[in-house]
This record gives structure tokens, sequence and C-alpha cells, in this order.
């Protein structure tokens, strides 16, 4: 994406203190807080809602754009925390204009309450407050939530002022979403039969699985990875090592989850999860080339499954499908037999035509640049593929 490339160079972040709404009516208490949370507070407010994931914790927000290039919005009434947002800021050049970039938020669902709409069109104005009308910036929310849900109804009511981006093959995210509600049993039964037939197969193959969230459980599922990637020779824009830093720098509870499967005492096959809030992501898997008959993947992630039931997980999202690019991963993941759905549009909103000029023109660029990559790396296929025979 053009808000995870462009040049970063920015001043210096200034603190900006509690911003007081008028005390009348429905509005008493209403103020909103901008960098000043520390890394350690912000970790500490993730915990209180349930809509919380890895993309807005401080530890991926800094190794994947810098610390210096974040900002930490804070929502609450009456003292009480209700809504949160961490945002990539970009400026070009030092003067006003750049884009705010909010991935997977804002944040407002606090667990165990009824959702309030209110607070999510507090967000939703205290998000163009600050960054489209006094920072002159342009504003980019890829909201966490999925065509059809409640909270991407809140979502799209709370953000009726933001302009949303029409689909298009760099802006969509389509996924399957399982329902970790129903007990154990249903669960199994409603899985795919021949992923059925095939976890039966992995249970029988006395194989065990290893889990934990430390350093040397994420360097052994790199190693399959690099395994992996080898034969495959797959183009990828994932970067493990990067990953391996981010799960240096988070907080305890909200590190990633990995199971390891291993033959005979050999890792053959492992999966990595970020699991916050009511939902799950499943982010990385790698099959050794000794692990491609053991079935690991299927066992690994039942047991993911059942690990995420015992630790209150609601909702595990599979982590991207793609039918026609990737048929293989698109079929193993149909199996779980969860709800094929598409997450809703970016939204924007910008009152700085320079801002708006020069995003939307690197957009154009950037789109340019992807469609010239996909024929040069088709051509390369089709080399590799005459080269073979």
């Amino acid at each position: 994406m053009l808000e995870e490339s462009m040049a970063t160079q920015m001043p210096p972040a200034t603190l900006a203190g509690p911003k007081e709404e008028p005390e009348s009516g429905q509005n008493s208490g209403w103020h909103v807080e901008v960098d000043r949370t520390t890394s350690e507070e912000w970790s500490h407010l993730l915990d209180l809602f349930d809509d919380a994931n890895i993309y807005q914790t401080f530890a991926y927000g800094e190794v994947r754009w810098g610390g210096k290039n974040l900002s930490h919005l804070v929502l609450k009434r009456k003292g009480e925390v209700l809504g949160m947002a961490q945002l990539r800021i970009i400026r070009p050049t030092p003067f006003k204009f750049g884009i705010a970039y909010l991935r997977w938020g804002p944040i407002f669902e606090r667990r165990d309450r009824p959702s309030d709409p209110e607070v999510a069109r507090r967000m939703a104005h205290a998000l163009r407050e600050e960054y489209v009308e006094n920072r002159r910036l342009f504003l980019r929310v890829i909201p966490n939530a999925f065509i059809g849900s409640a909270r991407a109804a809140a979502i799209q009511a709370a953000f009726s002022s933001f302009t949303p981006e029409p689909f298009t093959f760099e802006n969509t995210y389509r996924t399957f979403v399982l329902d970790l509600g129903p007990e154990a049993e249903e669960l199994r039964k409603n899985l795919d039969p021949k992923w059925r037939n095939k976890l039966s197969g992995a249970e029988k193959n006395n194989l065990t699985v290893v889990a934990g969230n430390g350093s040397e459980e994420y360097e052994t599922f790199c190693k399959l990875y690099y395994q992996m990637r080898k034969r495959k020779t797959f183009e990828t824009t994932v970067d493990v090592e990067e990953f391996g830093r981010i799960q240096k720098e988070l907080a305890r509870p909200h590190r990633m989850q990995i199971l390891i499967c291993e033959n005979k005492g050999t890792p053959v096959a492992g999966i990595v999860v970020s699991a916050m809030g009511d939902s799950a992501i499943y982010l990385l898997g790698a099959t050794s080339d000794d692990g491609l008959n053991t079935k690991g993947a299927y066992l690994l992630q039942w047991t993911m499954m059942q690990w995420l039931k015992a630790n209150r997980i609601r909702w595990y999202d599979l982590g991207g499908i793609d039918p026609e690019r990737n048929p293989g991963v698109y079929t193993f993941k149909k199996g779980f037999a969860g709800a094929d759905i598409c997450q809703m549009n970016p939204l924007v909103a910008c009152d700085s035509a320079l801002s708006s000029a020069v995003v939307r023109t690197g957009f154009t660029l950037q789109r340019a640049l992807r469609r010239s990559e996909g024929a040069l790396n088709f051509a390369r296929a089709i080399k590799q593929l005459a080269t073979r025979n």
C-alpha cells in the first residue's frame, strides 16, 4: 500500500492535551487525548476491548512504521477510556500535508458491554477533527469490521461523513471467519468431510504438537517457512523476520501463539496466530519437505481451534483467501466451514486539496507499478516453465 511505502520524514511529534467538549446534556464529560499514552499504558488499555488486534499494538506500529511516525488518540468520558486508535502519520516534507493511516481501527467495543453507537460516532468525529481539520492530512481508515456484521453497521453509521473507497483488488480483504462458539464436537462435525478425514489421518500418525510464544518456537517456525519458500518459490510481501521483531516487542499477553508439529522429534509444520480481544487471526503457516505427507497442518489448525476456545476467543479469521491466484490455500481454508466474507471498504476524508492530490497521485503510481510487477512476474514464470521443459 502507498501508506506503507512513502518516504517518512516528519518533524518531531508534539504532545496534545485533553480536548474538552461542551459540558451540556449528552456531551457532558467527553474529551480526547492525543499522543499522551505510553506503550505500557496502551497495551493495558487494549485488554479492555473486544475489537483489539495486533495491528493496533504499539509493538506492531514501532517495528513496522517507526515510533516517531505514530500517533495515538484516546477517547474518554468522565475519565473512562471508551475508544482508541493508533495511526501512522506520513509527511513526505516538513510542510503541512500528508496522510494519516488507521489500520484495523478505531477500537471502541468494551469487553462485556453492549456496543454503544455513540462511542463510534465520537471516535469518527475525534479522528476527523485531529487529523483532517487540525493536521490537514488525508485520513484513510481500514476498519476492523466485515460486511454484514453489527460492527460494520456501527462504523458505517458513525463514519457517514467519510467517503468509502470503491473495492479494488489491492484494497479488498476476503477471508473465511469461523465462529468458535459451538462445542468442539459440533465444530469437528461441521468440517468438510475431506478435511475431517485428513485430520483423522494426522491424528493416527503419532505426531506431537509443541506450543509456545517465545523466540525458540518462532525460530523453529522460520526454518520451516524458509524451507517451504525454497520449495514453492512464491512471491510474498510477508516479512517473517519483521514479525519476529514484533513478537519480541509485544506485551506478553499479546504475543502471537506458535504451534509446531513434530514427527518423531523433527519439526515438520508450524502456524503463527494472533489472538486478542474476541478474535484471532491466522498470520503464518509453513510445512517442511518431510512434513508434506504427515498432514500436520490439519492437526495444528484443529489444535489451535481448541486452544482459542479455551482462551475465550469467539472468532477465527483464517487470514485471507484468493481462489484464483492461490486455489490450494483457498480449498484448505474452505474446509473449516467458516463464513466467506469481505472486510468493509476503506474510508477516507480530507479537507486539504494538497494532501488529497499528493496521496491520490501516489495511489495511481503505485497501482501502475503493481501492474508492471505483475506482468514481470508472469514473464518470469513463463521463462521458468520453458527452462524446465
